[in-house]
């Protein structure tokens, strides 16, 4: 049966749809997989979505992606996402990259093992180890997958623990969808800087905004920050930026408060990233995401992402 580790990825769920002369009927459904709940679990398939029953499910497994991207593709979207969220120290291993930001979040506190290390994959991560014990934190890496698996064994030969896996979906621009929803009173703006109130919510979420945390929102050279205004309060937020030589639309830190939640909000703010990042010349759009955030995963699904590959957060024993 399915986990939830298998939420984002392409499924084939084999169900009962009725009974005849005293033997169940059964019918295949295939898409992929974006919530999983004690009592059902809805796909998203060709036909749209699909909600079914877990009294239902006879049998259920992920199946492989109808096309798994190149190395070269992850390589290269791995490349402008680490543009699109930069760490202010950063190293090289060969074509390794070492990222510290004073421990404010994993992607930009981690190493990117994507290319060859120019050693011997022991002593680059040996390496990996003393550069962040130099610098007083723990050693963390962040795997892509399938692509990075040779790591990910010689870090389980060490003991490194493994952190909830994170997808990383993709859409074309423009965005299904995107734009629609939220109140008829609120307003979007979308500026080249964040105000007061946005870096408030930002610190709410990620627990602080050291300086290397500034550095890592605004050290972009094509970077918009979204405000949601309903009756002139700040409600929502949303960052989006251009990189990886103008194709790639990144969205982050889409927020929503509490007391705002599940009015629209969130895909009018995407939208409205989305709008600008085309009009910046970028074709498509890509998002990070844990796997069991299935709420953010069902908004993402109906906007048109899908998941390019996912990567695992390593981090070294103390």
């Amino acid at each position: 049966m399915l986990r939830q580790q298998d939420v984002g990825h392409r499924i084939v769920v084999r169900r009962i749809v009725g009974i005849r002369e005293g033997r169940p009927l059964f019918s295949d459904a295939l898409g992929e997989l974006v919530e999983l709940s004690e009592t059902h679990l809805t796909l998203a398939t060709a036909q749209g979505p699909l909600r079914v029953p877990v009294a239902q499910v006879h049998r259920a497994k992920r199946v492989p992606p109808t096309r798994r991207p190149t190395a070269a593709a992850v390589v290269a979207l791995e490349r402008a996402a680490d543009e699109a969220w930069p760490a202010p120290t950063r190293g090289r291993l060969g074509d390794w990259l070492l990222r510290s930001a004073e421990g404010w979040t994993g992607r930009a506190n981690s190493a990117l093992p994507v290319g060859d290390p120019d050693r011997p994959l022991p002593a680059a991560v040996d390496a990996v180890e003393r550069w962040y014990a130099e610098r007083g934190q723990p050693a963390i890496i962040n795997t892509p997958l399938p692509l990075a698996a040779p790591v990910g064994a010689e870090l389980d030969e060490r003991g490194w623990t493994t952190r909830p896996p994170t997808l990383v979906q993709t859409a074309p621009l423009p965005l299904a969808a995107a734009g629609l929803g939220g109140p008829d009173a609120a307003v979007v703006e979308v500026v080249a800087a964040p105000s007061g109130d946005w870096l408030a919510i930002a610190a709410g979420r990620k627990g602080g905004l050291p300086d290397a945390a500034r550095h890592v929102l605004t050290a972009v050279g094509q970077v918009r920050f979204a405000h949601a205004y309903v009756d002139r309060t700040l409600v929502a937020i949303g960052r989006g930026t251009v990189t990886g030589e103008g194709r790639w639309l990144g969205l982050s830190l889409i927020e929503v408060l509490p007391p705002a939640r599940r009015q629209g909000l969130a895909r009018r703010v995407i939208g409205e990233l989305a709008a600008w990042g085309g009009s910046a010349g970028a074709t498509r759009a890509f998002l990070q995401v844990e796997q069991r955030n299935t709420p953010a995963l069902a908004l993402y699904q109906s906007l048109g992402f899908t998941t390019h590959h996912t990567y695992l957060t390593r981090v070294a024993p103390h």
